[in-house]
């Protein structure tokens, strides 16, 4: 089972994993062209990447979109974000996928206009990670030098793997997980979803 493996030899075998997702592994290495700072793909294409492949699905089943985050304070800007979007937008127009880009740095200017909460600014893109609705989502991955992929996993990797999606109270809603649990039970059966805790947090963030 690889999730009782050596972390080392998980990282191995999320690379492994990851890499059977031909659209995944262009968007990577499409990405590292474009050179932005602090990015990751991540979100839903990484981990239902590995769900798909556990479950013995399609790598690339039912996957929506792609997701790069990246992190520039510098120019907080929409104009200079939209130049970044807009770059993507050539570099991926032949990908028979969607892929979002967004700068963490700017969310907080944006976030309470379109969810009615305010969303202190994120200090770096893996913060940005942090605050997705389940620990087991929280992951993201880079291309750096010489091919090397760069793994932020914060929460490990073990739930992932055994299908186990654990819920984030201190940096998510409960509404929002369990929508999300509803939706991803319904694509994927297998999984087994962890209850909210009692007393958990109930900051709106998605």
């Amino acid at each position: 089972m690889i999730s009782r493996l050596p972390l080392d030899e998980q990282l191995e075998s999320l690379r492994t994993v990851l890499s059977r997702n031909d659209v995944l592994t262009d968007v990577l290495a499409r990405t590292a062209s474009l050179g932005l700072p602090g990015w990751y793909l991540t979100a839903g294409c990484l981990f239902q990447t590995v769900w798909n492949v556990v479950t013995g699905r399609p790598p690339a089943g039912g996957i929506k979109d792609y997701d790069v985050f990246y992190f520039d304070d510098g120019d907080l800007s929409w104009e200079a974000e939209d130049a970044v979007i807009r770059a993507g937008r050539e570099v991926f127009a032949d990908l028979p996928a969607e892929v979002e880009i967004r700068n963490e740095a700017r969310v907080h200017l944006w976030y309470e206009d379109k969810f009615g909460v305010p969303c202190p600014p994120y200090p770096s893109t893996e913060a940005a990670i942090d605050s997705f609705a389940a620990t087991t989502c929280c992951l993201g991955v880079r291309l750096e030098a010489g091919g090397r992929w760069r793994v932020y996993a914060p929460h490990g990797l073990s739930n992932l793997f055994n299908l186990v999606l654990r819920p984030n109270p201190v940096l998510a809603p409960r509404s929002v997980y369990e929508a999300k649990s509803v939706r991803w039970q319904g694509q994927w059966p297998e999984l087994t979803v962890l209850p909210w805790p009692h007393g958990g947090s109930s900051m709106e963030r998605p």
